[in-house]
């Protein structure tokens, strides 16, 4: 026998809270697979079995918190689809198939026969007593199926079709590229649909979606109905803690937000030129983030009041500029870390921020790689907003949001000094600060600096390709 323990995961992790089980009682289990799902203040996350047998016994329910160390489960050896259903189908059908040759003679051969019914009906009071006095004969030919086929059928069948077996990474990726999860054969373990499967339906059904979407451009609206529309479910403990540490921030903090306009045309241009080569050099694809995130950082060093913490009556300014990103995933915000940002290249930036938003996206991050930050970046614009007032989440001080990039008509100033109306990229950009710590002023020189590194656009030297 071998015990499942909940593990470290993470420095500042104690405890989890149980939210699923991945397997039952009696499965077979393989090395490292997804054994139970168990969220933290964190992150969620899948434990793995560290062993290869039978799951024995389940010592921690859903819903339950244990803390790190604690026994979730016993994993053993043994014959687990065997044990179980071998011993109640014999039980089930031994009586069954004797009660009726007797019962049958009861009625129509003497009606005094008394001891000889009474005889196999004691042996089998639970099913067989009531059955016996209304219908002798009837009842118990079925008897036999419907108690034979119930302890094994329905064990598998809500497995197979429960939709808790689908993921909400696979439930997303199955939204987003309009495939119906009923039409998907699953091939993990109990017919689990798995992100693989989802892709190769994906595979096979584009050229029908290209038609349909062609032949009936406004039936997104009454598809894009959302299944949780009427219905009410329970907050995630991820959920939860964002939900506080929200509200504890707005309450214990003095929030406001400014906002500047800033020319990225040059990075566009940039962008455009260098896109080809960055990607055959780094397998990732340059967007804005990079410039953002590096200009961000760099500012920082030059105005550590924004990168600074309150600790009572004392500020705290940090010596390195670890800059959290906002990542949108079906479980909520999440928010990894990109440590000392100011050292980074475009190319490695780029890289960490493709890696981490994937990874957190997959719920494969661990929490170390989402505490420490000193300043937060949140592109508000992925999603098409103008700009947005961008919560700070204590213990930091300040949160800079981009909005999205948009060409339109600027007014600017020609080589001779006059004025004209030339098509930019523009973008918004929204600083919210904690006012205890950070004035307005200082605000507005940060996002000066930010603007004027950003629309001078002198990347070339940091693209690190």
């Amino acid at each position: 026998m071998s015990e499942v323990q909940l593990p470290a995961l993470g420095e500042s992790v104690t405890e989890g809270t149980i939210t699923r089980w991945l397997k039952n009682v009696g499965d077979t289990v393989a090395v490292d697979e997804p054994l139970v799902e168990v969220s933290t203040d964190k992150v969620d996350t899948e434990i793995p079995s560290p062993v290869a047998g039978v799951l024995q016994e389940i010592r921690a329910q859903e819903d339950e918190t244990v803390e790190v160390g604690a026994v979730l489960a016993v994993i053993g050896e043994g014959a687990p689809a065997e044990s179980a259903p071998t011993t109640p189908e014999p039980a089930a059908a031994e009586p069954v198939e004797e009660t009726p040759a007797p019962v049958a003679e009861a009625p129509v051969a003497e009606a005094p026969a008394t001891p000889v019914v009474e005889s196999p009906v004691v042996e089998t009071p639970a099913p067989a007593a009531p059955v016996a006095p209304v219908v002798p004969a009837v009842p118990a030919a079925p008897a036999a199926p419907v108690a034979a086929e119930t302890p094994t059928t329905p064990a598998p069948q809500s497995s197979e079709s429960d939709p808790a077996y689908i993921t909400p990474i696979v439930r997303k990726l199955a939204k987003d590229n309009g495939v119906d999860l009923a039409t998907v054969q699953g091939t993990g373990i109990g017919g689990r649909i798995r992100k693989e499967d989802v892709e190769a339906r994906i595979g096979q059904s584009a050229p029908i979606s290209g038609t349909q979407v062609a032949s009936t451009p406004a039936a997104p609206a009454a598809v894009e109905i959302s299944p949780l529309r009427g219905t009410t479910e329970q907050m995630s403990r991820l959920r939860k803690v964002l939900a506080s540490k929200a509200v504890e921030s707005m309450q214990s903090s003095a929030q406001l937000t400014s906002v500047v306009e800033v020319d990225v045309t040059g990075i566009a241009e940039l962008r455009k030129r260098v896109q080809p080569e960055f990607i055959a050099k780094t397998g990732v694809k340059l967007s804005f983030m990079p410039f953002f995130n590096l200009a961000a950082a760099e500012a920082l060093k030059a105005h550590p009041k924004i990168n600074s913490t309150i600790e009572g009556e004392t500020i705290v300014y940090h010596p390195t500029e670890n800059i959290s990103f906002a990542v949108d995933t079906d479980r909520g915000l999440l928010t990894p870390v990109i440590r000392n940002a100011s050292e980074l290249s475009i190319a490695e930036t780029a890289k960490q921020i493709s890696n981490l938003a994937e990874r957190t996206r997959n719920n494969q991050l661990t929490p170390d790689e989402l505490s420490g930050g000193t300043f937060t970046l949140t592109n508000t614009g992925s999603r098409g907003a103008l700009f947005d007032t961008p919560v700070v989440f204590m213990p930091q001080s300040a949160i800079l949001g981009t909005g999205i990039v948009t060409k339109r008509p600027v007014v600017m100033q020609s080589a001779d000094g006059s004025d004209v109306i030339a098509i930019r990229s523009m973008v918004y950009l929204a600083l919210s600060y904690d006012h205890r710590n950070i004035d307005g002023a200082d605000a507005a020189r940060y996002l000066t600096a930010v603007k004027q590194r950003l629309e001078q656009a002198n990347f070339e030297a940091q693209l690190g390709i």
